[in-house]
């Protein structure tokens, strides 16, 4: 696919020396760095910067992006928990393990989103203790996002905090350990740094400043692009669309899977049309209603048949995979304008394909 390609960031001393401090402190104990600071600080550069420097020393590095406007390894919407190993050959690892959110911000429903973050890092307790943790979050920091970056920090306990900061005070988080009632931040490390991109005149961390909007797009349209052979020519998003209104999609019974809208309800009689040209998280609940239904992947509704109660699914989830999902999580997650505007001013994936009663 054709798209610019970023420049390599910049990484300021005071980045590199914060990143070694964590580094060095393997041989004292375990190491979770949890990284924080306001919209356009540097977290997921300094996160990557950071893996960089794991990943040679430890050979596994956990990494648990809590950002769902713009995660590292999934497409947004998603929060995952990635096992990254050095010895992998694979570009785009999948996630250990990942729960479709459905939106861009925890601020539909900061409850679940919490819910999702405690079952993963917990996840990561049981299964990988010992590995060292990365925990990226997002900009949301004033407000109820405070309160919920400040129960992320309490629940995950990590060895190290980043806070990282920009020149514009008033929106940086507080200075200390702000997450503790008595300000003493104990056995943590706090690691207080500027940012790399302090004003218009610097060298930034973010050289590409794409429109955010715009990467969340790409990022969807990359993941579709997997439902095709990695030696299929296709060099423009053009002609992935065109590929992907083209592809045969699945069939899947609707009385073999749950259907849950998230952050809404809707009529019983709409749930068809509701779901129609939309993307849907496809999650399996093989662990019981007590836990959050896994993510394994996403789809895009192609069509409905509501006579045979069919639904047409475009993903590039594996049919093996398939097979084990059993709910289908619509949020608010679009599908892309360049996705849809293939065909003129006619959707490929509208109500063409939709047949009367319910």
């Amino acid at each position: 696919m054709a798209m610019a390609m970023e420049e390599e960031a910049y990484i300021p001393e005071e980045w590199s020396e914060a990143a070694a401090t964590i580094a060095s402190a393997s041989a004292s104990g375990g190491i979770t760095a949890f990284i924080c600071g306001p919209k356009n600080s540097g977290k997921s550069t300094f996160s990557r910067h950071l893996l960089q420097l794991l990943l040679p020393r430890h050979k596994r590095v956990a990494y648990l992006d809590s950002d769902v406007g713009q995660p590292e390894f999934t497409p947004p919407g998603c929060l995952s928990l990635t096992i990254l190993d050095s010895e992998a050959t694979d570009m785009k690892p999948q996630p250990e393990r990942c729960f479709f959110f459905g939106d861009i911000s925890s601020k539909r429903d900061p409850q679940i989103y919490l819910t999702y973050i405690f079952a993963l890092y917990d996840h990561y307790s049981t299964t990988n203790s010992g590995v060292p943790l990365i925990v990226n979050t997002s900009g949301w920091v004033k407000g109820i996002g405070y309160d919920v970056l400040v129960d992320m920090l309490n629940h995950i306990a990590p060895s190290h905090v980043v806070n990282i900061r920009i020149s514009a005070k008033s929106k940086n988080l507080p200075s200390g350990a702000f997450w503790s009632q008595d300000g003493d931040a104990r056995a943590i490390t706090l690691l207080e740094i500027n940012s790399a991109r302090q004003d218009s005149l610097n060298r930034s961390v973010l050289v590409h400043k794409k429109d955010s909007s715009h990467m969340r797009d790409l990022s969807i349209v990359t993941y579709f692009r997997q439902c095709f052979c990695g030696d299929m020519n296709m060099s423009s998003i053009k002609e992935i669309a065109l590929a992907l209104a083209a592809h045969s999609p699945y069939e899947v019974s609707v009385s073999a899977v749950n259907i849950k809208h998230l952050h809404c309800e809707v009529p019983k009689a709409e749930i068809f049309y509701s779901l129609n040209a939309s993307i849907v998280g496809l999650a399996v609940n093989s662990e019981g209603s007590e836990h959050p239904p896994r993510c394994v992947g996403l789809g895009i509704v192609r069509g409905i048949d509501t006579w045979r109660r069919v639904l047409y699914i475009i993903t590039p989830v594996p049919s093996n995979v398939l097979e084990e999902v059993d709910v289908l999580l619509q949020g608010f997650i679009q599908i892309p304008a360049c996705l849809l505007q293939v065909q003129g001013c006619v959707s490929p994936y509208m109500a063409s394909n939709v047949l009367p009663g319910i």
